[in-house]
């Protein structure tokens, strides 16, 4: 019979993986940490109503303590358990895309920690569309504080085993729910103004969020300090450095990387959609061509993979196209591209 270890980490090597998900609910609600399959990416999860366990989420990370976290809900009726008032577009949306890769940023309730919230007086919440994330929090009974399972600013892990090697055992309990369908992180949407803002965009494209409120949504401009995850500007990063090319510059900016003009040396590794390799790669030089997506749900759910498979070939960098924008998952390969780009590996 598998167990768990004694909440707050051995630090060994070899975590615990499991398929058993009231195990997991009990690790929880033990205060430990359990990395768990959603349809997005594995997440980090916590107790969210124990300071002491989220607090264990940042250490285990090294993630800055104002950067909020997601809280995991089982049913979309909990959130008025973490909300003082849930508006009414924050309801549209949970009836429409929930379960689903959509978080609702809404004003956060009284007992709240603020260890979740990074003292903002608002919470993202999100209901997984993953059955063993739904029956890991159903099991469990509560709200399950939980970002990404990996070292902050690195990739996001979308296996069992991505999280193995980047937590090793600082996690008590890996619940092991196959590969993530859906590949990167879930789009934000902050309800709390009088027009909802597209924050981080992802798995929900932003057509569909203006088709269930029959308006545009506001998209976050940028500039102003972080409200929800993932809105820092460099993220999401391999040890290799990236570097984020379009079809028309590719030949030029792979040349150049090719002649070390960028502060690295070869080899060189290209991501690239399958019809944008089949145009360019053939014919050069050593070049490591990263298994090419054949459209923009296909390069979401394997992005992550392909970063990682760029450190293991030992490239120093990858040069990537990002698929067509698209308001959706096009756009979410592109943000999360870009904020590995800015990254210093």
């Amino acid at each position: 019979m598998v167990t768990a270890s004694r909440p707050g980490g051995t630090g060994s090597a070899e975590p615990v993986v499991s398929t058993d998900v009231d195990l997991a609910a009990r690790t929880l609600a033990q205060g430990g940490l359990v990395a768990f399959a959603t349809e997005t990416v594995y997440g980090l999860g916590a107790d969210a109503r124990r300071p002491d366990a989220v607090r264990r989420i940042f250490a285990v990370k090294g993630r800055p303590t104002d950067h909020p976290l997601i809280v995991h809900l089982a049913d979309p009726a909990w959130m008025a358990r973490w909300a003082t008032e849930v508006p009414d577009t924050a309801w549209r949306l949970a009836e429409a895309c929930w379960p689903g890769p959509l978080t609702l940023v809404v004003p956060r309730g009284g007992d709240v920690p603020d260890t979740v919230t990074g003292g903002r007086s608002t919470v993202g919440l999100r209901v997984p569309a993953h059955p063993v994330a739904l029956a890991l929090l159903a099991a469990f009974g509560d709200g399950v504080a939980a970002p990404s399972a990996n070292r902050f600013g690195r990739v996001s892990p979308t296996s069992a085993a991505h999280v193995a090697a980047d937590l090793g055992g600082d996690v008590d309990l890996i619940l092991d729910g196959g590969p993530c369908a859906v590949g990167v992180e879930s789009t934000i949407v902050d309800c709390t103004g009088p027009r909802p803002e597209v924050l981080r965009s992802g798995g929900v494209s932003v057509d569909r969020v203006a088709e269930v409120l029959g308006a545009a949504p506001a998209r976050w401009d940028g500039t102003g300090p972080a409200r929800a995850p993932g809105m820092l500007a460099a993220h999401y990063a391999p040890r290799a450095r990236v570097v984020v090319s379009n079809e028309a510059a590719l030949a030029a900016v792979y040349a150049v990387a090719r002649a070390g003009a960028l502060p690295v040396a070869a080899p060189v590794a290209l991501l690239a959609p399958a019809s944008v390799v089949a145009a360019h790669a053939a014919g050069w030089p050593d070049v490591i061509v990263l298994d090419p997506p054949a459209d923009a749900a296909a390069y979401a759910r394997v992005l992550y993979a392909r970063l990682r498979a760029v450190d293991l070939a030992g490239a120093d960098v990858v040069v990537a196209v990002p698929p067509p924008a698209d308001g959706g998952l096009g756009d979410a390969v592109g943000d999360r591209l870009r904020r590995a780009a800015a990254s210093e590996a």
